[in-house]
């Protein structure tokens, strides 16, 4: 197989492009090594695997990857063969991984240049020194095991089946492999903080290597090609704060993803060192008593749960294209934003919700892992840290997540860990005070900014009896009030619905909540109903709806699993385009 073809080939960090760079998509070689034997058979140094080939940055379980084994794998390896271009010579080159699952060792040319712990964050390495002339070999390992207790796994199935709401396993590179040309100095990082109530952003800058005197960041934003704004200051640290005042105001909002364009240049004596091209959206979000505020308006969240799969690709979207139409099929059925369930969602699609104006929260894959014991942060806390360091810039991201229905179901059979919760929360707010953090989301709430129920009632007299006395202050709805309060925080359904119907399979084939309707029409009374309780309840901020398609088999989608709707679009968008009652 030619080792020359690219899937993916769109550029994989949009908010930190720079124009030196090489794409490693394509055909790698590949050997499952369930052994775990591979270190002691050498394959690090070899001179091929014997596997065969895998398409990346598709897993081996997914279709796409050419691969498509659906056991469980306990370490694989990628091997492929890459020449920098001339023009790099004299620069740092960086390998970037989008996501591998779960710990990997990277070689070049038999070199370990690093190992990363963590199946959905992205991490970087520099391989310079490892270089040769010609020809060079980049070897991964990955080691994974959803089954230990050790490692959040999301949504991916315990079993050999895909059962329930569990589905199909990723193992492995999951994500774009690219290189990168950097300068000896360079501009590692960046955090925005933008101030729409000063006219003005200011940036947090990080800044690697031997710095020389002299040196100078200067910073120029333009709004759809109208200059804006530019500053500059003298370099003298390794992280630099710039602020620059912005000529005019255009406020990032639901359904407008108004976007300014961010050049940073660092300059020594006049000459430029290094240049990146990122972007940045303006807009507050803030807490009140009745619901979050996006530059000071109460916005009802209409969010969907979004899964992250899909049929060919699993994990991996097919392509660009694919991850975009996702957000304009949620926009289409009234929805203004998501929750990202039980998955770290690639760069390429936050991009998309920036651009599109489209609201979500940023989650981690928690499921799988044992939080019984305070051992469970030390398997958690380092990945999040990245993965809110890695998307701190999004505007689209308006809360964090990290964990999902903590359920009481350690390999032990202890309870959660409180102080698990408590210490990820806490750290999340240092990294991040400008969002806030739902600790858990449905269960079982230690300490959050916003309060939230999962509830999958599907009779909607009962349903709407669950909220009525919140409309006079009277009660609150609590699940499991042995084990959380409710403490004054604005109030979020964060997973309702799931009706199950799928039209398409006969018998009891398939899995939902519930009680399934009989007929299309029953379908939709009940989905409005449930809907329309929690839009006219002024006590309630927002909800999710489970969930914008079907995965495998579980078939309460509005959806289809390859996006075809169910129903008409225009009827689901009126029901959620109702105007709520915080929003009156």
């Amino acid at each position: 197989m030619a080792l020359t073809s690219i899937v993916r080939p769109e550029y994989p960090r949009p908010q930190w492009v720079r124009e030196q760079w090489l794409n490693l998509n394509g055909p790698w070689e590949f050997e499952i090594d369930n052994g775990r034997s591979g270190r002691e058979r050498k394959l690090n140094t070899s001179s091929g695997l014997s596997g065969g080939f895998i398409v990346v940055p598709f897993c081996p379980e997914s279709e796409l990857s050419g691969v498509g084994h659906k056991d469980f794998m306990q370490a694989v390896w990628y091997r492929r063969e890459f020449t920098i271009p001339e023009s790099w010579r004299g620069n740092r080159v960086l390998v970037h991984f989008g996501a591998v699952d779960y710990a990997c060792e990277v070689w070049v040319n038999g070199v370990s240049v690093g190992t990363h712990q963590g199946g959905y964050a992205s991490f970087s390495l520099e391989i310079t020194k490892q270089l040769r002339d010609g020809s060079n070999v980049l070897t991964v390992c990955a080691e994974d095991d959803v089954r230990s207790g050790r490692q959040p796994k999301g949504k991916q199935s315990s079993l050999f089946y895909s059962h329930g709401c569990d589905y199909t396993r990723t193992t492995g590179i999951w994500q774009t492999v690219w290189l990168e040309c950097v300068p000896s100095v360079y501009i590692e990082s960046m955090k925005v903080f933008p101030d729409a109530e000063n006219s003005c952003v200011h940036l947090d800058v990080e800044i690697r290597g031997d710095m020389a005197k002299d040196m100078d960041l200067r910073a120029t934003s333009s709004y759809e090609g109208t200059a804006m704004g530019e500053a500059e200051v003298r370099v003298n640290t390794s992280v630099t704060r710039i602020t620059m005042k912005l000529s005019e105001v255009h406020l990032w909002e639901p359904g407008r993803g108004r976007l300014y364009d961010l050049s940073l240049r660092l300059e020594a004596k006049g000459e430029t060192i290094d240049v990146v091209e990122s972007y940045f959206g303006l807009r507050t979000i803030a807490l009140g008593r009745d619901a979050v505020y996006l530059n000071g308006k109460a916005v009802f969240q209409r969010l969907v749960l979004d899964q992250g799969y899909y049929p060919e690709g699993v994990y991996t979207a097919p392509t660009d294209d694919a991850l975009r139409r996702d957000i304009e099929i949620a926009m289409e059925l009234g929805f203004n934003g998501a929750r990202l369930h039980q998955k770290v969602f690639e760069p390429r699609f936050l991009y998309w919700a920036d651009r599109m104006g489209y609201l979500v929260w940023g989650e981690h894959a928690s499921w799988g892992l044992d939080i019984s014991t305070a051992a469970g942060i030390a398997r958690f806390l380092p990945e999040w840290t990245e993965v809110v360091g890695r998307d701190f810039n999004h505007p689209a991201i308006i809360g964090w997540c990290p964990f999902n229905e903590t359920w009481d179901d350690g390999h032990n059979g202890a309870r959660q860990e409180d102080d698990v919760l408590r210490v990820v929360y806490q750290v999340t707010k240092r990294l991040d005070p400008t969002r806030p953090v739902i600790d858990t989301s449905g269960n079982f709430h230690v300490v959050t900014d916003i309060f939230d129920v999962h509830d999958y009632e599907q009779d909607v007299k009962v349903f709407a009896d669950h909220y009525a006395a919140m409309t006079t202050g009277k009660r609150v709805y609590v699940t499991f009030p042995e084990r959380q309060r409710y403490e004054g925080q604005p109030y979020f359904v964060s997973e309702y619905g799931g009706i199950w119907w799928n039209p398409s399979q006969a018998g009891e084939e398939g899995w939902g909540y519930g009680q399934r309707p009989t007929s299309e029409k029953e379908f939709l009374e009940r989905y409005q109903g449930l809907t329309e309780t929690l839009l006219q309840n002024p006590a309630i901020s927002g909800f999710c709806y489970t969930q914008l398609y079907d995965v495998e088999q579980e078939v309460n989608g509005l959806c289809s699993y390859h996006r075809v709707p169910k129903f008409p679009p225009e009827l689901i968008r009126r029901i959620n385009t109702q105007r709520a009652a915080i929003e009156s």
